[in-house]
């Protein structure tokens, strides 16, 4: 039988998905990267998913790609990264530990990236004498241009205080308070509508309308159609009410 090496578990419409296979440092091997791509598809269809958190076992989030596979195993790593790209619910990347090359690209194409403040970070391919290329597209839509430069070209290793002032992270905290930043980001994403949430995340990642005219008439529409909806009318109606909305949930 082949190991788990990807747990997932739902709380109070948290879900968190963890990576386990810290002997090989999470790297991204043929099993690993089907019990992902199998976690984020099951909470993506899942109406009592509102959050996913993005764990790890071990002292390394994701060391990449798995060296040991064949050369060909990096055209699986597309589907994983425009999955939690697109995923409908906001995805919360948690680093305790180390991320490098392929590890970068998952944190990058969450929502929210918190890491503890003694995790490490480096492009390690052009040392191996290869690119980054796969990763780039989830990583330059975060990344300052000069760092990206720098970083890709360089290998160099760099902090986590480093990686929160070039984009890559949201925050770096001390270890011990990791579990308590992750939860309150957790906390504030739940009480979003479920429906909102999900276009609001298709809104980030979208391109504009070829003219500034074009753009807000989309964006009317869309506006007006969620405050007509029934989602945005409960809404309304519990911050009338001063209560939470029906979507929040209890526990």
């Amino acid at each position: 039988m082949t190991a788990e090496l990807v747990h997932l578990s739902v709380q109070s419409g948290i879900a968190t998905i963890t990576l386990d296979s810290p002997a090989n440092r999470n790297a991204l091997s043929t099993p690993l990267r089907a019990q992902l791509v199998d976690a984020l598809e099951r909470t993506a269809d899942d109406d009592s998913v509102r959050v996913v958190v993005l764990d790890h076992t071990g002292p390394a989030f994701c060391a990449g790609m798995d060296l040991t596979e064949p050369p060909e195993a990096v055209k699986e790593l597309p589907r994983i990264l425009n999955r939690i790209w697109t995923h409908p619910k906001p995805v919360v990347a948690k680093l305790a530990g180390h991320a490098r090359a392929g590890g970068i690209g998952l944190l990058a194409a969450a929502d929210i990236a918190v890491a503890a403040a003694h995790t490490t970070f480096a492009f390690t391919e052009v040392r191996l004498g290869v690119v980054p290329a796969v990763i780039s597209v989830t990583v330059l839509a975060q990344l300052l241009p000069r760092a990206a430069h720098e970083l890709f070209l360089t290998g160099e290793i760099f902090d986590a205080t480093r990686a929160t002032a070039i984009g890559l992270l949201n925050r770096a905290v001390p270890a011990d308070q990791l579990d308590a930043e992750v939860n309150r980001y957790t906390g504030m994403l739940v009480k979003g509508g479920p429906q909102a949430l999900a276009l609001t995340k298709r809104l980030l990642r979208r391109s504009s309308e070829p003219t500034m005219a074009q753009d807000f008439a989309a964006m009317l529409e869309l506006s007006a159609a969620r405050f007509a909806s029934a989602e945005g009318q409960e809404g309304i109606r519990a911050f009338a009410e001063k209560r939470p909305a029906s979507w929040v949930p209890t526990s």
